[in-house]
């Protein structure tokens, strides 16, 4: 069957603005680069570099930074016709300190945005028999209308037989409670096929006691061997396969069959901020083209290893021939 478009991603969008002053305190900056970036939207331009035609479903607001999002998704090569445009709303804007190699000061700007709006309406106006697959992103499901439109997507793409992939995509400002962010996902996770997320997202979703990882940044050692026990239930619960992102160790994919360890790449690191989306959208590819689950996280974390040793976010996804030119040469 051919596809019209093989991804759409459902979620928040932002403008990004990255400091041009690498090292420098964030009260020091002097220039900023612009750029689009929001989980979701990020792994829209992270596909359509791979190759994949990409739709991103947001929201932005009347305004200037929401000219900006969309002109800089078109360049990019994303569908951006059923992107709604919210009268009085704003866009959401981040900004971000680059201090190489772990300290990345970001602000957002997401008091009331735009995105957070998008309706099931929105949705359902989408060519959803001309999709092969869709991208939710677990931010999605904090507040406004969103939540109950990726609520929705969750069913509808079940429904349809379409593959659903879901990023945890946690951002701790986005939530009332650390608690309401598993109690929202977890009733979603047996319609994924492929959920994705760090050890500290997956903690703070199924875990009891989600503040520790909040107020330490890292899963306690002693609680690690817990962890992954909640995680395995997520298959027996109906998850398809589970993508646990654990940093320099690589990648665990999980599924009914098997556990997949796959190892990452060492690089130095210039910036952190985008690797996970990389990562996403490095993996969404290559299942999507049929490889096996180790070769699609090896090119996924290929994918992310690119992205840290270069500059930005959505500007420094790597493409197809660059990721393939990279793994060979790490061979």
């Amino acid at each position: 069957m051919t596809f019209r478009y093989d991804l759409v991603t459902l979620g928040r969008a932002n403008m990004d603005l990255y400091s041009q002053d690498i090292g420098a305190e964030f009260e020091d900056i002097t220039g900023f680069d612009a750029m689009v970036g929001g989980s979701p939207t990020n792994i829209a331009i992270g596909t359509a570099r791979l190759g994949l035609r990409a739709l991103a479903l947001t929201a932005v607001g009347d305004d200037r930074v929401g000219d900006f999002v969309l002109r800089y998704l078109r360049s990019e090569g994303v569908e951006t016709a059923y992107i709604p445009r919210k009268q009085g709303k704003l866009t959401s804007l981040a900004l971000l300190g680059v201090q190489p190699p772990s300290h990345f000061p970001l602000s957002f700007y997401r008091e009331d945005p735009a995105d957070i709006y998008l309706t099931v309406d929105e949705f359902e106006a989408l060519p959803l028999n001309e999709v092969r697959a869709i991208e939710l992103s677990g931010n999605a499901f904090s507040r406004g209308t969103c939540a109950a439109t990726a609520v929705h997507a969750a069913r509808r793409g079940r429904d349809l037989g379409l593959t659903m992939f879901m990023d945890l995509d946690f951002r701790d400002t986005e939530w009332p409670t650390p608690r309401a962010f598993g109690e929202a996902l977890r009733p979603v996770f047996p319609l994924l096929d492929v959920l994705i997320g760090t050890e500290e997202e997956f903690y703070v979703a199924l875990m009891p006691n989600p503040e520790t990882v909040i107020s330490s940044g890292e899963v306690p050692d002693d609680e690690h061997g817990r962890l992954d026990e909640e995680v395995a239930r997520l298959i027996e619960g109906g998850t398809g396969a589970v993508a646990l992102k654990r940093g320099p160790r690589g990648v665990t994919i999980l599924t009914a069959a098997d556990r997949v360890d796959v190892p990452g790449f060492a690089v130095e690191v210039v910036n952190t901020v985008g690797a996970g989306d990389a990562f996403a959208a490095g993996l969404i590819r290559s299942r999507l083209n049929g490889l096996d689950w180790w070769d699609a996280a090896r090119f996924a974390n290929a994918c992310g290893a690119i992205e840290v040793t270069r500059h930005g976010c959505a500007s420094a996804f790597p493409t197809e021939t660059e990721v393939d030119e990279f793994m060979a040469a790490q061979q």
